[in-house]
């Protein structure tokens, strides 16, 4: 038995390579979240330029890594020729993957 996750699905002779080839080219948002917090409407309006809004994350924690809202994986901000880059650094197990997206229907 093979370790990989799904296996067959580079194989486009076996269903799983078939069906995958079918779904390879539909386009998903890939974001990144540094943090969160909660503001009162007051608050909000009380920012303007060079004001600071504290997040819910340590500076040292990994950040995460969304696939059209749902977590898929934690990472750590890198530069790529001047532009910010994510490193994977730990991908979230299939079985919490799929229970948030059950959450979310």
């Amino acid at each position: 038995m093979s370790d990989a996750p799904f296996p067959g699905i580079d194989d486009p002779s076996t269903p799983a390579g078939r069906n995958f080839r079918l779904l390879a080219d539909i386009p998903l948002r890939l974001s990144v979240e540094v943090g969160s917090t909660s503001l009162k409407l007051s608050e909000l309006l009380d920012l303007n330029e060079g004001s600071v809004v504290e997040l819910d994350r340590q500076a040292n924690e990994l950040l995460d890594i969304l696939v059209n809202g749902t977590l898929v994986a934690k990472g750590e901000v890198v530069t790529v020729n001047g532009r910010f880059g994510i490193r994977v650094v730990d991908v979230v197990a299939t079985e919490a993957r799929l229970a948030g997206l059950e959450r979310r229907a």
